[in-house]
């Protein structure tokens, strides 16, 4: 037991988690990995508030589920936050899958909850055993170093002191101790690409290999490592070759970039940021090593990256035009076509909107100075629609629902006074909601 949790104290810190004493959000679901996550951190010291989300997507299961964890820190008399989640409403309003649903209500939930405890940092109990099966799977859709690497032990706020020991060890420990935990029967279901990897293929290679596990981890170690020697080195020689006009301009020194070593990686490196991939980076190298590359363009969504006398300049291609609307208006014909309607609120039903398509504003809105369309830009965040307060980049909701590069250059965004208040056709945001004493409502739909 000792060694266990001495293993993990040290794997903290070499990995600069806090240290004990910190006050943590431990995610717990009431299986065997994040039980023993609550127990070695509370045996460590930490000041830990656990955090339980009941998703109800399988009946009884998620109740006893919530029923033990309340049970557990009873027991050890920890606080607890447990949170009920409607996953297909959320499904219907993002058009995501249940797994990406859940994942970011989860999170979302979690960063909310870790700044009402005023928490440093968000515990996830993902262990080694994870961690290579995130390898596996990044090698078979093709991966690069950052793949190789596998699973962050501290990403932002999340942090994972459980990925230097196993499955196994885990429930050796449970054992030791004598913790009991629950079992979430849909992890045996062989329906998703790791529940196959898990069940089926790592198996089968364990029985040929034995070690293989060892092997593995010993792998992500080492390439972890040298991610982030890569990932230093790649700033500094990309600061030698790279010119940044603005945000979305870049000139780059394409025969320096090609004279050199490691030339795919390095304009990869500069050119992933505007949507290009692996492919068209080796037609631009090929291209312009062939002499046949000057003038010529190569397109990346609304993206465009000209070679001409040793540089490559790439720069957006999309009009950064601003369309004022008036929400007074019965609405636009262009660049979209958009609808505007004030009604009263006895002729207003919340099942007329579906945070894409077609949204409503309550009437705080006609007291804005400035509202108009806009193309999506790098750095844009706003507060979706539920999320009361907390930001986050427009970039990954469009990374979320797997957006083109095309499609998210093309993507228009209604702002407010410089807020941006809903991603057409996406996602509706949080600002100008509704209020109790509202007489009427701005319903807004894409036509």
């Amino acid at each position: 037991m000792n060694d266990f949790i001495g293993r993990v104290e040290q794997y903290m810190a070499r990995c600069s988690m806090p240290a004990p004493g910190a006050r943590v959000l431990v995610t717990l679901s009431g299986g065997a990995d994040s039980v023993a996550l609550l127990l070695v951190l509370r045996s460590l010291g930490y000041d830990c508030v656990a955090s339980h989300c009941n998703f109800h997507l399988r009946g009884e299961e998620s109740m006893r589920d919530e029923k033990f964890v309340r049970g557990l820190c009873a027991d050890l008399g920890l606080q607890l936050k447990v949170k009920d989640f409607n996953v297909k409403e959320r499904m219907k309003v993002d058009g995501v899958s249940v797994e990406m649903a859940c994942r970011d209500l989860r999170y979302e939930w979690f960063e909310h909850e870790r700044q009402s405890e005023q928490c440093c940092n968000i515990a996830v109990a993902h262990h080694s055993d994870d961690n290579v099966e995130t390898l596996l799977l990044n090698m078979l859709r093709g991966t690069g170093i950052a793949g190789m690497a596998g699973i962050k032990p501290v990403n932002g706020y999340i942090i994972r002191p459980l990925l230097c020991v196993s499955r196994q060890e885990i429930e050796e420990f449970l054992k030791e101790v004598g913790q009991d935990y629950v079992i979430d029967s849909t992890n045996a279901v062989a329906d998703v690409k790791r529940n196959r990897l898990r069940n089926i293929v790592l198996p089968v290679i364990m029985e040929q290999f034995p070690s293989a596990k060892t092997g593995l981890v010993r792998t992500l170690d080492n390439m972890l490592s040298c991610h982030e020697l890569y990932e230093e080195l790649l700033s500094r020689r990309l600061a030698e070759v790279v010119a940044y006009k603005s945000d979305d301009c870049a000139e780059i020194d394409i025969e320096a970039i090609s004279a050199g070593r490691g030339a795919s990686a390095l304009l990869f490196g500069v050119l992933r940021r505007y949507g290009y991939n692996s492919t068209q980076i080796e037609e631009m190298l090929s291209a312009y090593r062939r002499g046949s590359a000057v003038g010529r363009s190569f397109i990346s969504g609304n993206y465009k990256a000209t070679v001409d006398r040793g540089k490559i300049v790439v720069a957006s291609v999309v009009s950064q035009q601003c369309v004022p609307v008036n929400i007074n208006s019965a609405g636009i014909n262009e660049p979209v076509r958009l609808k505007i309607e004030h009604l009263p609120m006895q002729d207003f039903n919340l099942s007329m909107c579906d945070g894409r398509r077609r949204v409503c504003f309550g009437e705080e809105i006609a007291r804005c100075r400035v509202l108009a369309l806009r193309h999506w830009q790098d750095g844009d965040r706003f507060k979706p629609f539920g999320m009361h307060g907390r930001s986050r980049l427009v970039s990954d909701l469009f990374t979320d629902l797997k957006i083109s590069d095309a499609d998210k250059r093309r993507a228009w965004l209604l702002e407010a006074d410089g807020e941006i208040i809903w991603v057409l056709g996406y996602r509706s945001g949080d600002l100008y909601r509704l209020k109790s004493g509202d007489k009427g409502v701005y319903f807004l739909s894409m036509e």
